[in-house]
C-alpha cells in the first residue's frame, strides 16, 4: 500500500518504474499500530504442492545438499505469507486496517523452493501475487527499522555462515517463530486469536511488506524508536542472542543507509524504501 499525498489513501502493490530488486506488496507511510493489523491463520494459506513430481522431489534433494555443506542449518516451522486484505483503501475517515493471511511452512521447504536454483519453475503466471507464489514456501520474514535516541539507524552485517545472503547488510529481524506463540501445526479445535500472534511481540509501527524479486521472498517491516544511544546499543550487541548470525552492528545516518542498500537483499532494500516513504510522509504533516 502507498499513501496518497492528497487523500491519505492506502494502495497495494506499489512498484517503481526502474525495476528495483523488490516489490512493495504493502506500503503504509503513516504507519499502522498493532490494533490496525490483524492475522487470519489458516491452512488455506499453506503452500500448494507443485504438480511436477520431479520439482517437488528436488526440495528434499536441495535440503540434503545444503545441510551437508553447512551443518549449522536446522529446520523449523515458519509462518507462510499467503496474501492480505486491506480496508479503507480509498482514504475515508475510518481507521485503516490490514489483515495478513498466514499459513504454515518450514525452513526446509523454503530452502527447497524459494532458494532452489530452479525457483522460477515453482512460480505460476499470474498478476495475483498469492497465486503466482502458491507453490513456494514464502515464509514471512520481518525486519525492524530501529532509530536510536541520537537519530541513527541500526544495520547488521550478516555472517558468512548463514543460509542466504552471507556478508550482506540487513535490518535486525528474522522469521516469526510459530512455536513462540504455541503453534506447531494447524489445530481446528483451538480458537487462535489475532492477538496471540501479534501481541506476543512489542508494539512497533507496521510500515509494510516488501518482497524481493530474486527468490520471491517476502518480509514485513516495522519502525521502532529506541531510548538508547548508538554507543549503548553497540555495547549490548556484544552479548546479543543468536550473535553468530551477524558479524558487525552499524549505526548509520539516512544518507549512509541509502548507500548500503546496494549490498542488501532485495526485500531489505524494499524495507529501506518503506522507511524512506514514512519519513517523507512525516514531512508533509
Amino acid at each position: 500500500m502507498e499513501k496518497n499525498a492528497e487523500t491519505g489513501a492506502i494502495t497495494a502493490g506499489a512498484v517503481t518504474s526502474t525495476c528495483p530488486p523488490y516489490k512493495l506488496l504493502i506500503s503504509c507511510p503513516s504507519g499502522l499500530s498493532p490494533t490496525q493489523v490483524s492475522v487470519v491463520f489458516d491452512e488455506a494459506y499453506d503452500r500448494v504442492p507443485h504438480p511436477d513430481a520431479n520439482l517437488e522431489n528436488s526440495i528434499s534433494e536441495i535440503w540434503d545438499q545444503r545441510i551437508q555443506k553447512n551443518n549449522s542449518l536446522y529446520n523449523g516451522n515458519k509462518f507462510r505469507y499467503g496474501g492480505h486484505m486491506l480496508s479503507n483503501v480509498c482514504g475515508s475517515n475510518q481507521e485503516s486496517h490490514v489483515c495478513l493471511h498466514l499459513g504454515l511452512t518450514d525452513y526446509r521447504t523454503f530452502v527447497g523452493t524459494n532458494l532452489n536454483p530452479s525457483w522460477e519453475k515453482f512460480l505460476v503466471p499470474s498478476e495475483d501475487d498469492s497465486v503466482r507464489c502458491q507453490h513456494t514456501s514464502s515464509p514471512l520474514g520481518n525486519g525492524a527499522i530501529i532509530e536510536t535516541s541520537d537519530g541513527k539507524i541500526l544495520v547488521l552485517k550478516r555472517s558468512n555462515n548463514v543460509g542466504e545472503f552471507p556478508g550482506h547488510f540487513v535490518f535486525p529481524g528474522g522469521h516469526p517463530e510459530p512455536v513462540e506463540v504455541g503453534i506447531e501445526r494447524h489445530q481446528h479445535d483451538k480458537n487462535l486469536m489475532d492477538s496471540d500472534i501479534i501481541n506476543k511481540k512489542c508494539k512497533p509501527v507496521f510500515i509494510g511488506i516488501s518482497r524481493r524479486e530474486l527468490n520471491v521472498r517476502p518480509a514485513a517491516f516495522f519502525f521502532m524508536k529506541c531510548t538508547l544511544e548508538s554507543n549503548e546499543i553497540q555495547q549490548l550487541y556484544s552479548c546479543a542472542q543468536d550473535g553468530f548470525e551477524s558479524t558487525q552492528l552499524y549505526t548509520v545516518s539516512m544518507i549512509e543507509l541509502e548507500n548500503m542498500t546496494s549490498k542488501m537483499p532485495g526485500c531489505h532494500h524494499g524495507g529501506f524504501t518503506l522507511y524512506k516513504l514514512m519519513v517523507e510522509a512525516q514531512k508533509d504533516i
